[in-house]
Protein backbone atom coordinates (compact mmCIF):
# COMPACT_ATOMS: atom_id res chain seq x y z
CA UNK A 1 0.00 0.00 0.00
CA UNK A 2 1.03 3.56 -0.80
CA UNK A 3 2.49 4.93 2.15
CA UNK A 4 0.38 8.13 2.06
CA UNK A 5 -2.74 6.09 1.59
CA UNK A 6 -1.80 3.75 4.41
CA UNK A 7 -1.16 7.12 6.53
CA UNK A 8 -4.47 8.57 5.95
CA UNK A 9 -6.69 5.54 5.61
CA UNK A 10 -5.18 4.67 9.31
CA UNK A 11 -5.74 8.16 10.22
CA UNK A 12 -9.45 7.93 8.56
CA UNK A 13 -10.30 4.67 10.48
CA UNK A 14 -9.82 6.43 13.88
CA UNK A 15 -11.89 9.40 13.12
CA UNK A 16 -14.88 7.28 11.51
CA UNK A 17 -14.67 4.85 14.27
CA UNK A 18 -15.09 8.44 16.95
CA UNK A 19 -17.80 9.62 14.93
CA UNK A 20 -19.86 6.29 15.16
CA UNK A 21 -19.69 6.28 18.54
CA UNK A 22 -20.85 10.01 18.38
CA UNK A 23 -23.55 9.39 15.86
CA UNK A 24 -26.94 8.15 14.65
CA UNK A 25 -25.68 6.06 12.97
CA UNK A 26 -23.32 3.98 15.91
CA UNK A 27 -19.97 2.86 15.32
CA UNK A 28 -20.85 -0.40 13.15
CA UNK A 29 -22.73 1.47 10.48
CA UNK A 30 -19.42 3.94 10.48
CA UNK A 31 -16.93 0.59 10.78
CA UNK A 32 -18.68 -0.78 7.58
CA UNK A 33 -19.29 3.26 5.88
CA UNK A 34 -15.81 3.16 6.19
CA UNK A 35 -14.71 -0.33 5.01
CA UNK A 36 -17.17 -0.22 1.73
CA UNK A 37 -14.88 2.96 0.65
CA UNK A 38 -11.82 1.90 1.58
CA UNK A 39 -12.40 -1.55 -0.59
CA UNK A 40 -14.43 -0.43 -3.12
CA UNK A 41 -13.38 0.06 -7.25
CA UNK A 42 -16.35 2.20 -8.36
CA UNK A 43 -15.76 5.10 -8.83
CA UNK A 44 -18.77 6.50 -9.20
CA UNK A 45 -19.66 5.59 -5.67
CA UNK A 46 -16.54 7.30 -4.81
CA UNK A 47 -18.20 10.22 -6.58
CA UNK A 48 -20.95 9.93 -4.81
CA UNK A 49 -20.08 10.63 -1.60
CA UNK A 50 -18.83 13.99 -2.70
CA UNK A 51 -22.34 15.12 -3.72
CA UNK A 52 -24.96 13.08 -0.94
CA UNK A 53 -25.97 15.41 1.53
CA UNK A 54 -24.72 14.59 4.76
CA UNK A 55 -21.62 12.83 4.48
CA UNK A 56 -19.14 13.00 7.30
CA UNK A 57 -15.70 14.58 6.24
CA UNK A 58 -14.14 11.47 6.86
CA UNK A 59 -15.87 9.83 4.14
CA UNK A 60 -15.44 12.98 1.56
CA UNK A 61 -11.65 12.86 2.11
CA UNK A 62 -11.41 9.35 1.26
CA UNK A 63 -13.51 9.49 -1.23
CA UNK A 64 -11.64 12.58 -2.77
CA UNK A 65 -8.07 11.11 -2.07
CA UNK A 66 -9.32 8.10 -3.96
CA UNK A 67 -10.60 9.59 -7.05
CA UNK A 68 -7.62 11.93 -6.90
CA UNK A 69 -4.91 9.38 -7.10
CA UNK A 70 -7.15 7.21 -9.51
CA UNK A 71 -7.16 10.60 -11.48
CA UNK A 72 -10.87 11.38 -11.78
CA UNK A 73 -10.96 15.22 -12.21
CA UNK A 74 -14.48 14.81 -9.83
CA UNK A 75 -12.39 15.13 -6.75
CA UNK A 76 -11.12 18.42 -7.76
CA UNK A 77 -13.33 20.88 -5.94
CA UNK A 78 -12.99 18.67 -2.97
CA UNK A 79 -9.16 18.25 -2.90
CA UNK A 80 -9.01 21.77 -3.39
CA UNK A 81 -11.09 22.73 -0.25
CA UNK A 82 -9.10 20.10 1.72
CA UNK A 83 -5.67 21.71 0.30
CA UNK A 84 -6.99 24.92 2.54
CA UNK A 85 -8.01 23.32 5.62
CA UNK A 86 -6.95 23.83 9.39
CA UNK A 87 -5.74 20.30 9.51
CA UNK A 88 -2.67 19.78 8.73
CA UNK A 89 -2.88 16.54 7.61
CA UNK A 90 -6.26 17.06 5.32
CA UNK A 91 -3.75 19.35 3.77
CA UNK A 92 -0.51 16.57 3.05
CA UNK A 93 -3.24 14.19 1.77
CA UNK A 94 -4.71 16.38 -0.34
CA UNK A 95 -1.91 18.17 -1.86
CA UNK A 96 -0.49 14.32 -2.56
CA UNK A 97 -3.50 13.47 -4.30
CA UNK A 98 -3.36 16.80 -6.50
CA UNK A 99 -0.52 16.07 -7.42
CA UNK A 100 -1.05 12.78 -9.66
CA UNK A 101 -4.84 14.05 -10.05
CA UNK A 102 -3.57 15.69 -13.50
CA UNK A 103 -6.22 18.21 -13.22
CA UNK A 104 -5.23 21.48 -15.51
CA UNK A 105 -6.55 23.24 -12.70
CA UNK A 106 -4.24 22.71 -9.62
CA UNK A 107 -1.72 25.07 -9.87
CA UNK A 108 -3.84 28.01 -10.33
CA UNK A 109 -5.79 26.68 -7.54
CA UNK A 110 -2.48 26.24 -5.51
CA UNK A 111 -1.06 29.20 -6.27
CA UNK A 112 -3.90 31.36 -5.42
CA UNK A 113 -3.97 29.50 -2.29
CA UNK A 114 -0.69 30.12 -1.97
CA UNK A 115 -0.97 33.78 -2.13
CA UNK A 116 -3.86 34.56 -0.68
CA UNK A 117 -2.82 36.28 3.17
CA UNK A 118 -6.09 35.42 4.91
CA UNK A 119 -5.36 31.95 4.72
CA UNK A 120 -1.58 32.30 4.79
CA UNK A 121 -1.09 29.98 7.95
CA UNK A 122 -2.59 27.14 5.73
CA UNK A 123 -0.25 28.26 2.60
CA UNK A 124 2.59 25.31 3.07
CA UNK A 125 1.36 22.63 1.39
CA UNK A 126 -0.05 24.77 -1.47
CA UNK A 127 3.76 25.76 -1.76
CA UNK A 128 4.92 22.11 -2.29
CA UNK A 129 2.49 21.71 -4.07
CA UNK A 130 3.21 24.30 -6.40
CA UNK A 131 7.17 23.03 -6.63
CA UNK A 132 5.86 19.67 -7.40
CA UNK A 133 4.02 20.43 -10.20
CA UNK A 134 6.91 22.67 -11.33
CA UNK A 135 3.84 24.87 -13.08
CA UNK A 136 4.51 28.22 -14.93
CA UNK A 137 2.62 29.49 -11.79
CA UNK A 138 4.75 28.07 -9.49
CA UNK A 139 7.95 30.74 -9.51
CA UNK A 140 5.81 33.80 -9.47
CA UNK A 141 3.41 32.11 -6.64
CA UNK A 142 6.52 31.65 -4.41
CA UNK A 143 8.18 34.68 -5.17
CA UNK A 144 5.03 36.50 -4.31
CA UNK A 145 4.37 34.98 -0.85
CA UNK A 146 8.10 35.20 -0.06
CA UNK A 147 8.28 38.74 -0.37
CA UNK A 148 5.44 39.05 2.02
CA UNK A 149 6.85 37.00 4.71
CA UNK A 150 10.12 39.33 4.69
CA UNK A 151 8.00 41.68 6.75
CA UNK A 152 9.46 42.45 10.15
CA UNK A 153 8.09 39.72 12.90
CA UNK A 154 6.04 37.75 10.73
CA UNK A 155 4.88 34.73 12.67
CA UNK A 156 5.25 32.03 9.02
CA UNK A 157 8.45 30.68 9.19
CA UNK A 158 7.69 27.29 7.60
CA UNK A 159 5.86 29.09 4.70
CA UNK A 160 8.77 31.46 4.10
CA UNK A 161 11.33 28.36 4.57
CA UNK A 162 8.63 26.17 1.82
CA UNK A 163 8.85 29.19 -0.74
CA UNK A 164 12.91 29.32 -0.38
CA UNK A 165 13.62 25.40 -0.46
CA UNK A 166 11.15 25.30 -3.36
CA UNK A 167 12.69 28.73 -5.44
CA UNK A 168 15.83 26.81 -4.96
CA UNK A 169 14.68 23.55 -6.29
CA UNK A 170 13.04 25.52 -9.04
CA UNK A 171 16.59 26.63 -10.42
CA UNK A 172 14.18 29.83 -11.90
CA UNK A 173 16.61 33.08 -12.26
CA UNK A 174 13.91 35.16 -11.42
CA UNK A 175 13.72 34.02 -7.83
CA UNK A 176 17.56 35.74 -7.33
CA UNK A 177 16.30 39.01 -6.15
CA UNK A 178 13.89 38.10 -3.30
CA UNK A 179 16.36 35.08 -2.04
CA UNK A 180 19.16 37.49 -1.80
CA UNK A 181 16.89 39.66 0.59
CA UNK A 182 16.23 36.68 2.68
CA UNK A 183 19.72 36.28 3.24
CA UNK A 184 18.98 39.69 5.59
CA UNK A 185 16.47 37.19 7.80
CA UNK A 186 18.67 34.88 10.10
CA UNK A 187 15.97 32.31 10.23
CA UNK A 188 16.30 31.94 6.24
CA UNK A 189 19.65 32.45 5.85
CA UNK A 190 21.31 29.26 5.13
CA UNK A 191 18.56 27.97 2.97
CA UNK A 192 18.65 31.08 0.96
CA UNK A 193 22.58 30.29 0.30
CA UNK A 194 22.04 26.85 -0.81
CA UNK A 195 19.01 28.08 -3.16
CA UNK A 196 20.75 30.60 -4.51
CA UNK A 197 23.52 27.91 -5.00
CA UNK A 198 21.22 25.92 -7.15
CA UNK A 199 19.87 28.66 -9.27
CA UNK A 200 22.30 29.33 -12.71
CA UNK A 201 24.20 33.03 -12.57
CA UNK A 202 23.46 33.26 -8.77
CA UNK A 203 26.37 31.21 -7.22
Amino acid sequence: MDEELRTLTERLRAEAAASGAQGAQGAQGASAAYDRLVATGDLDELAAVLTEPGQPLWARELAAFRLGVAGDRRAFESLVLLLNHRDPPRCASAAHALARLGDPRTARAAAALATNELRVAYALHPVRLLVALRAPEAVPALITTLERRLRPHDPYRRVALACVDGLGTLGDDRAGPVLNDALAHPALAQAAVRALARIPGQR
